[in-house]
């Protein structure tokens, strides 16, 4: 599946197709033509892929075949085992979570899960979790620090549910706890926002020693089609939006609101998993060694000190 700005280079990729099948069922040499077309693809997606505008982020962040939390997680751990509920009310299936293996390491991972079809997506409530979701999350984060297990958490959710039944069971008082009890949890954190981070809805199990985001991901307070929707009252300058909120990991970057990017292949993470899933692997095996060198206290106060300092200006 093609985005609008790939057609381009959907219509070559269709062409050099056609080409390689000319040349299998014929006697005709077109080997040097298919080699030159091959060329002009690369080149082609290089030079799309690198001039993205912000607004271009976001549809590649939505993509239908881009991976989701339990993806990586079956990607980069040898062995999962997910948990369920929040001993409260119920299991909400937004959000995932469970104990894992990574190359000898027990880590416990949590992480946002949206749907491939339909049906999966009304189950999974289109990855916006409710008050059970969150606490959920912090249920499993308060078992990795009794038993010092290391915690990393997937963000992907254009926001939690706004639904009055939320509203009712303190969705507000949910995010907000699960703020407070993140900063002061004793075992290393890292936080990875995989493709959608709306809001206090990504924000809610998102504070960590480390923050990285994938390459094409947005990370803000609103999406650009609300924020269009407020401002202008339609959703038609959803790309002015998505220009004035700096919302790509390289401007989060930039701005000092994470402490990292995580490259993905060309074309985006959909284009090769396992490649995508290596270098994220790479990363928090890297994080993991960095957080751990420092004392309990020190992390907590590092922890405290990066997220006080956001949106201070000297």
């Amino acid at each position: 599946m093609f985005l609008e700005f790939e057609k381009p280079i959907a219509e070559l990729e269709e062409k050099l197709v056609d080409m390689k099948k000319l040349a299998k069922e014929s006697d005709v040499d077109v080997s040097e033509a298919i080699a030159k077309l091959e060329d002009k693809i690369v080149k082609l997606k290089k030079d799309t892929y690198k001039n993205l505008t912000r607004w271009q982020r976001v549809q590649l962040s939505r993509h239908p075949d881009r991976p989701y939390t339990l993806d990586y997680i079956y990607e980069i751990t040898d062995e999962f085992i997910e948990l369920h509920g929040d001993r409260s009310v119920r299991d909400d299936k937004a959000m995932v979570g469970g104990l894992a293996d990574m190359d000898g390491t027990s880590v416990m991972i949590i992480g946002q899960q949206k749907g491939r079809n339909t049906k999966q997506r009304q189950d999974r409530n289109f990855g916006m979790a409710n008050p059970s979701g969150y606490r959920k999350a912090l249920r499993l984060m308060k078992i990795a620090e009794k038993f010092d297990k290391p915690i990393i958490t997937m963000i992907d959710t254009p926001g939690a549910y706004p639904g009055i039944e939320a509203e009712e069971r303190g969705q507000g008082e949910a995010i907000a706890r699960n703020l407070k009890e993140m900063f002061m949890l004793k075992v290393p954190v890292i936080c990875i926002i995989i493709g959608e981070g709306a809001s206090g809805g990504a924000l809610g199990i998102a504070i960590g020693d480390k923050v990285l985001m994938m390459e094409n991901t947005w990370y803000s307070v609103i999406s650009p089609e609300s924020c269009s929707s407020i401002l202008w009252r339609s959703w038609d300058y959803k790309e002015q939006a998505a220009e004035a909120l700096k919302l790509t990991a390289d401007d989060m970057l930039k701005n000092g609101l994470i402490d990292g990017v995580i490259k993905e292949p060309l074309g985006g993470a959909h284009m090769d998993l396992k490649a995508t899933a290596a270098t994220m692997k790479k990363e928090i095996k890297k994080s993991l060694k960095d957080i751990e060198k420092k004392s309990v206290d020190e992390r907590i106060n590092e922890r405290i000190e990066k997220f006080a300092g956001m949106g201070v200006y000297k």
